[in-house]
């Protein structure tokens, strides 16, 4: 065989290709093995489905048993109206008894099932433990349920409460916890500024996490980076296996000195809340069964309150006088709801409605009469202004409210 410069020459007559070049050689043989790689590798990303990707496989899992969650506390409180001290500067014996405030506060979250008799784990800030609040509970295929508090842990963050029904409710398994090891990818499930069934993702970050909130010390927290929002609190953080990591329960946005935080979120492992679970169970075996009706249901408080967050009040001849306002016309309205319906128009307290609709009113229970009608997301025209005695005073003005 000749060669030049020590190179053979390759594809000499009855010389074997494998003896002379076996580089060569080597590699037409792996070209097919590469094609066929190349071709298997394609085929495998123009075939993956979402539907099989291990996030939403995980997603799907656990969504039928989170919960949103809304409660509603009346908070009630006993005021007199500035409007009647200002008249008895003129009339001393012009006193009546003081009036009852009556202000709704609202809370939202999420929560999780955690046994098919329809326990639900959520936080307790938000709950808040309370005899008289209202806890409505509503599922991810859109039936909702009342909800009864049973116990909670404030050092924890945990509450315990349960809805009734005579099927078995989807849950998440306690049993079977997440290994929570760091670097693993997470999934917050829950309720998010509310929109109900909200996914973030990320990482678990850190474990043994200490925190502090509003003076409130939480220890052993775990860490992530996936987004924990206004309404995600109380709703699960899972694997991608579906099994629980752990609570949603707080986010940094600052730290203590003021400087701004990206990826800080916060959740309260699973093992601590299967330990608590196990000791809320042991209360609510012991609680009373709950009654099936209220002995002494809630009265709903005066439509123009309820509806549209004004407290009214009768224009007597003793206040129109002292407040120099024009007799025999229009209601007075003695106070506002904050962000209610009337506040968010601009009508303040003090001012006096004339007419409703079509209908010139002079009474509060005339306006309660007009509004007997009203429900929620239905508008009604409120005429309001200030016409004094003497001709003056603010123009009347027609604002339409929508009923809450």
């Amino acid at each position: 065989m000749n060669s030049v410069a020590g190179t053979p020459r390759c594809g000499v007559r009855r010389i074997s290709l494998s003896r002379v070049c076996p580089g060569l050689w080597t590699a037409q043989r792996a070209v097919p093995t590469i094609l066929t790689l190349l071709l298997t590798t394609a085929g495998l990303f123009a075939q993956t489905d979402p539907a099989s990707e291990p996030a939403v496989l995980a997603v799907a899992k656990v969504l039928p048993a989170v919960v949103n969650i809304n409660t509603e506390r009346v908070v009630k409180r006993r005021v007199r109206d500035p409007f009647e001290d200002f008249a008895a500067q003129y009339f001393g014996n012009y006193r009546s008894r003081p009036r009852e405030i009556r202000q709704t506060l609202q809370s939202l979250g999420s929560g999780f099932i955690v046994d098919k008799a329809g326990y639900i784990v959520t936080n307790e800030h938000v709950v808040q433990r309370a005899a008289d609040l209202k806890i409505e509970v509503t599922m991810n295929d859109g039936k909702v349920y009342n909800a009864r508090y049973i116990t909670g842990d404030d050092q924890k963050d945990l509450a315990f409460i349960k809805i009734e029904a005579k099927a078995d409710f989807p849950f998440i398994d306690l049993n079977n916890i997440s290994p929570n090891l760091l670097g693993q990818t997470v999934l917050v499930v829950g309720n998010a500024l509310g929109y109900g069934s909200s996914i973030s993702r990320g990482v678990l970050s850190g474990t043994k996490r200490d925190i502090t909130v509003e003076d409130v010390e939480y220890k052993d927290l775990l860490q992530t980076d996936a987004a924990i929002n206004p309404g995600n609190s109380g709703g699960p953080l899972v694997d991608l296996s579906g099994r629980l990591v752990g609570v949603s329960s707080a986010k940094m946005a600052f730290t203590p000195q003021g400087v701004p935080t990206q990826g800080l979120g916060f959740a309260i492992p699973a093992e601590t809340v299967r330990t608590s679970v196990t000791q809320f169970k042991e209360i609510a075996q012991k609680q009373p069964a709950p009654k099936t009706k209220s002995s002494e249901p809630e009265q709903p408080g005066p439509n123009a309150q309820r509806f549209f967050g004004m407290q009214l009040q009768n224009l007597t001849p003793d206040l129109t006088d002292a407040l120099g306002y024009a007799a025999g016309k229009g209601v007075l309205i003695s106070a506002v709801e904050l962000d209610s319906p009337a506040d968010r128009a601009g009508i303040q307290r003090g001012l006096v409605i004339y007419r409703i609709g079509k209908y010139n009113v002079t009474t509060v229970k005339q306006v309660e009469s007009l509004l007997l009608r009203a429900s929620s997301g239905s508008e009604v025209d409120f005429t309001v202004g200030i016409v004094k005695a003497n001709g003056g005073g603010q123009a009347m003005e027609t604002v339409p409210l929508t009923a809450r």
